[in-house]
């Protein structure tokens, strides 16, 4: 069956690294290296913010706050600051470009950073330009949850069999396999751009 529906994740895969932003972002505001990520990752308040953030439990200023404190710095506008390196990939976004002119429906799949304050999908430009953009915050579930992928699917209109997911974090690629979705770990921008030439060029044949 050729594939009709190509779904991305925003944050590493639509956007450069999040790592690489991190870092930068750490560097901006005098943090020592892995400062932040400790925050996000290791420190339960950070967690925990973080995780009610991507369900719509906690504002982004909420975030601002935790992760503020945390850190040390100011909270004013935080993840406006946090998130001031990142940039759209440009082969990914090339690839669904490329994508939707061949027919193929294309949906941008996030678990959400907030939308106000600051509103990173619409400051990237990829607020439109998709045929469905399902995010966390608004679906009240996030991934690696077979909900939000049901979701996903329900919206593009299409089945599991008939479509590709790419996301950075490995994780969250078993419960889309488990729907009949075929999925690609992105690690590397050019690599993950030639396996959906490779897709696209199985769909025009």
């Amino acid at each position: 069956m050729p594939y009709r529906g190509l779904i991305l994740d925003f944050g590493g895969v639509l956007t450069t690294r999040m790592r690489l932003n991190g870092a930068a972002f750490e560097k901006a505001e005098g943090l020592r290296p892995g400062a932040y990520f400790h925050a996000l990752e290791e420190h339960p308040d950070g967690v925990q913010v973080y995780a009610d953030l991507e369900v719509g439990r906690a504002t982004q200023e909420d975030w601002n706050r935790v992760i503020g404190g945390i850190l040390g710095i100011d909270p004013t506008d935080l993840m406006r600051r946090a998130l001031a390196n990142l940039r759209p990939e440009p082969a990914i976004v090339a690839a669904a470009q490329k994508a939707r002119e061949a027919g193929i429906k294309v949906a941008m799949l996030s678990n959400s950073f907030g939308l106000t304050p600051y509103n990173p999908y619409e400051a990237l430009g990829m607020h439109e330009g998709f045929d469905a953009v399902i995010l966390s915050e608004v679906e009240r579930v996030r991934k690696p949850s077979p909900v939000i992928y049901q979701r996903t699917l329900d919206a593009l209109g299409l089945s599991g069999s008939e479509c590709i997911f790419v996301d950075d974090h490995a994780q969250n690629l078993p419960p889309a396999e488990a729907l009949g979705i075929r999925t690609i770990h992105h690690t590397d921008a050019s690599v993950t751009a030639a396996q959906l030439q490779e897709m696209l060029t199985q769909c025009a044949a």
